[in-house]
């Protein structure tokens, strides 16, 4: 599958998305920052950085400063892909990415979205 237009898209096109759709279930913008950058190890200026500079999603994911180590408890069915069996590392990741904010879109506890 070629992924080549998912990792050009600009992480602030996707951003608003993930809060908007996190904001229609009664969640929040800061449970949305807090899930990406516990995923990522952005802090919350970092984060703001990349929204600024419109990165792409590749660039975004290259210049986190480091994977959380616990991402790869992160399973289930996004998109019709296991994203634990997601090969290409990038996709994976943006998959992860999406996979949490969709648990807290339904409703699901930081402390498990988080996997403490």
């Amino acid at each position: 599958m070629d992924n080549t237009r998912v990792f050009k898209m600009s992480f602030a096109g996707v951003y608003p998305l993930y809060v908007q759709k996190a904001e229609k279930k009664g969640r929040t913008k800061e449970e949305v920052d807090q899930i990406i950058c516990w995923l990522t190890g952005y802090d919350e200026k970092g984060l703001a950085q990349q929204i600024e500079k419109k990165t792409d999603l590749r660039t975004f994911f290259e210049q986190a400063p480091a994977l959380n180590p616990n991402a790869s408890k992160i399973t289930g069915v996004i998109c019709g892909y296991r994203v634990e069996e997601i090969e290409d590392k990038l996709m994976q990741k943006i998959r992860y990415m999406d996979k949490l904010i969709d648990e807290l879109a339904k409703g699901k506890a930081m402390e498990k979205i988080l996997r403490q």
